[in-house]
């Protein structure tokens, strides 16, 4: 990652700087009809999308006391993995998508109270090309609408992809997080997400860079976090490492963890942000 201070995006009149210290974007977005979408994405496989989702989704349920719906749109399934959710053998996310199956009879519960998963399975490796045939380019974020108006937060897991299903991505949310450990191809990637961002015109959401992965012990993460100190960073531990193994929210599994704290802090900060839209 280049560690030299690097010009944060703005959206709406919004950095990342200025989210963290909860001041008002100028001029305002337009509030949320019903619940907010929060997107967490990356053109970058391998960065740690899946885990601050999941983390950021089990957070708002627990100590946010938010319903929250944890949606995996990555073939990989790792959310659901991580709640130990295992999809249905049938092809069925996709048709969700066609309009022949309702969203919300995929949904499962993770087990934890007001936490929801709507899970993953192989058939989204063809979701882009679906997409494309049917020719509705705002169907995720009419998707993500109906399930929202049963949510308070709606949590994306998004695959690592530049086409069409992420340019939906960016339509339905309401916030887009970017998961960036330091290296200079999680760099090239950020600079590619805010392009594809700020490319969908002057409403596109507001994007927030997290430092994930970050281990201070290393030289070019203590650059790295120099050069970015107001970006919201998640430490490298083993306790995050764990919660594919026991299946469990680092929350949950080590509570006075730094990661536990740093996800928690995280999740405030968005919250506030969500909150004063409506």
């Amino acid at each position: 990652m280049n560690t030299r201070k690097s010009k944060l995006p703005r959206i709406a009149g919004l950095s990342a700087k200025a989210f963290a210290k909860g001041q008002d974007p100028a001029p305002a977005p337009e509030a949320p009809a019903a619940g907010a979408v929060i997107a967490v994405y990356s053109v970058k496989g391998g960065v740690g999308k899946t885990t601050l989702a999941a983390n950021l989704a089990w957070v708002s349920a627990t100590a946010g006391s938010h319903s929250t719906l944890l949606w995996d749109l990555d073939a990989a399934g790792g959310s659901g993995f991580l709640f130990g959710v295992e999809p249905s053998e049938r092809r069925l996310a996709e048709e969700v998508f066609s309009r022949d199956r309702p969203a919300a009879s995929l949904i499962r519960p993770t087990g934890w109270e007001r936490l929801d998963l709507l899970p993953a399975d192989e058939s989204i490796r063809t979701l882009d090309a679906q997409l494309l045939r049917i020719g509705k380019r705002k169907r995720l974020a009419r998707l993500t609408q109906e399930l929202a108006a049963g949510y308070a937060r709606v949590v994306l897991d998004c695959p690592p992809v530049l086409n069409e299903l992420s340019a939906q991505i960016i339509r339905a949310a309401d916030l887009v997080i970017v998961p960036l450990p330091p290296s200079p191809l999680s760099a090239r990637a950020f600079d590619l997400v805010v392009r594809e961002i700020t490319g969908a015109g002057r409403g596109h959401p507001p994007i927030l860079p997290v430092l994930s992965m970050l281990d201070l012990r290393r030289a070019f993460h203590r650059q790295a976090r120099e050069a970015h100190p107001d970006w919201p960073a998640v430490p490298y531990a083993s306790a995050v490492e764990q919660c594919a193994v026991h299946h469990q929210p680092v929350g949950a599994l080590a509570p006075a963890s730094p990661a536990a704290q740093a996800f928690a802090a995280l999740w405030q900060a968005i919250d506030r942000k969500l909150a004063e839209r409506g």
